[in-house]
């Protein structure tokens, strides 16, 4: 008895560490516990970032299939400031942890800074287009008249606010780069709280507030990421860890900058490139109706929610990889990333067998209307059949961004979305007149040939020598 109390004594000591707010040295030690420690913050924080997807969904859902249709156009738009701000963000953690990896806590701060200053200049470009040219993007999207009648509104805010969407992504980078996983988390979950709050309350008038429809959403949304943001810019500026940033630390510093820039072009336009790929699908989806890209938009928000937690288990191989190249440890660094690789793959594997089994009970929570449920459920149980490739693949792509090499996974994704996907999407739903069942193919089939690819060149180990 008292050696299972001192186990679940020792398990809750544990989960607790992981989620405090200490700054880790993942150079040394036990590489499971260095694992895990990283794992259970970024899976929570990865799995909050995916709630604001199914929670603006679930509410939206209920205003009608304009609404969904609306939504999954958007985000299919908006996808492009999640690949620039993701793209910044991994430059980030990659040169954050290479600092202090070599115990330069001094660079590491002025890194981050740099890197927030750099993410800033760019939002504001894209918060202007966005604004100005909403209801023109919903049109080129394939929106129907009356999505673009009645969603311009919510598009127009979604995107003119895309600078905390950045800095909540960029500043998260920062603190994971310095192995504080547990602030990133943290910082979602106040996110989470006040959208989940404010989503219901603004699209229906509740409790006093002005009832908004779709725009609630937007702005319910745009709240609970701003007062995320206001939580991590506290942390950065109160000088209790390893990332210390001072007023100095804003200035520019070229060297720091060209470095960052070098990293997060390729870094960034390797997301835009699946990004994009994925705007080009929806396309192809649009010309079978709302009720289809409703079922679409739905079955991706699924997907998402279950793969986010699995790209914050595979972060962890970008932190580790970094830190641990910084110390002069690659082999070290190379045992860390099949580790993750190796949890990465039960995860999605437990995931793939639930979306077999309860894809009709899921999207049954999203919606009432047959055609859309229909359109869902096959969409999930298609692209549920490459989860364990996509498990393995992502810890590659991470693994390769955490060294500073964000050159291979660019290309991996050029040729495996844009030379495959699309191309065989196409083929399949329009020339062999396969419909959406054609794109859903199309995408199980590209992802697990991306993710074999990224293994193959992983194991070439050239990664090692990326110098930043």
């Amino acid at each position: 008895m008292t050696t299972h109390t001192n186990k679940r004594q020792g398990i809750f000591s544990f989960i607790k560490q992981s989620l405090s707010s200490e700054h880790q040295d993942f150079t040394k030690g036990s590489m499971r516990r260095a694992v895990i420690l990283l794992a259970i913050p970024m899976i929570l924080e990865m799995s909050l970032e995916s709630v604001f997807a199914v929670v603006d969904t679930f509410f939206v859902s209920k205003l009608g299939t304009y609404a969904t249709s609306t939504v999954g156009l958007a985000e299919s738009v908006i996808t492009i400031v999640y690949s620039i701000a993701i793209g910044l963000s991994m430059a980030a953690t990659a040169m954050v942890a290479r600092r202090v990896g070599e115990k330069n806590h001094e660079e590491a701060s002025r890194s981050g800074a740099q890197a927030i200053m750099l993410a800033l200049g760019i939002t504001v470009i894209i918060s202007v287009l966005g604004a100005i040219y909403a209801g023109e993007i919903l049109a080129i999207m394939g929106g129907s008249e009356e999505v673009v009648t009645k969603g311009t509104g919510y598009t127009r805010i979604l995107l003119s606010s895309s600078v905390v969407i950045m800095l909540l992504f960029m500043i998260n980078g920062v603190f994971r780069g310095a192995g504080n996983a547990a602030i990133a988390m943290k910082s979602l979950w106040i996110a989470n709280i006040f959208n989940i709050i404010l989503n219901p309350l603004l699209i229906n008038g509740w409790a006093g507030f002005p009832e908004l429809g779709l725009e609630g959403s937007a702005v319910a949304t745009l709240i609970g990421r701003g007062v995320g943001v206001i939580y991590q810019v506290y942390h950065l500026l109160n000088n209790r860890g390893i990332i210390r940033m001072k007023r100095q630390h804003f200035l520019p510093a070229w060297n720091i900058l060209k470095s960052l820039i070098n990293v997060a072009s390729t870094a960034t336009l390797q997301f835009l490139i699946a990004s994009a790929s994925w705007m080009v699908l929806i396309k192809i989806i649009s010309r079978y109706g709302d009720d289809v890209i409703a079922g679409y938009t739905i079955a991706i928000r699924l997907i998402v929610f279950f793969i986010l937690p699995a790209w914050g288990l595979s972060n962890a191989a970008a932190t580790l990889v970094g830190q641990n190249l910084g110390a002069n440890q690659p082999e070290r660094a190379e045992r860390s990333v099949w580790k993750v690789a190796k949890y990465n793959t039960l995860f999605m594997a437990f995931v793939s067998l639930f979306f077999l089994v309860g894809a009709e009970f899921c999207v049954g929570l999203m919606t009432k209307d047959e055609d859309v449920i229909n359109v869902s459920v096959r969409a999930l149980r298609i692209v549920s059949l490459g989860y364990i490739f996509y498990g393995v693949g992502m810890v590659m792509m991470n693994a390769f961004n955490g060294a500073g090499d964000s050159r291979t996974p660019t290309w991996i994704n050029l040729f495996g979305f844009w030379a495959f996907q699309i191309p065989l999407a196409y083929w399949l739903a329009v020339i062999l007149e396969m419909g959406p069942t054609g794109v859903f193919i199309a995408i199980v089939t590209a992802e697990t040939a991306i993710s074999i690819a990224g293994v193959i060149l992983f194991r070439r180990g050239r990664w090692k020598k990326v110098k930043i």
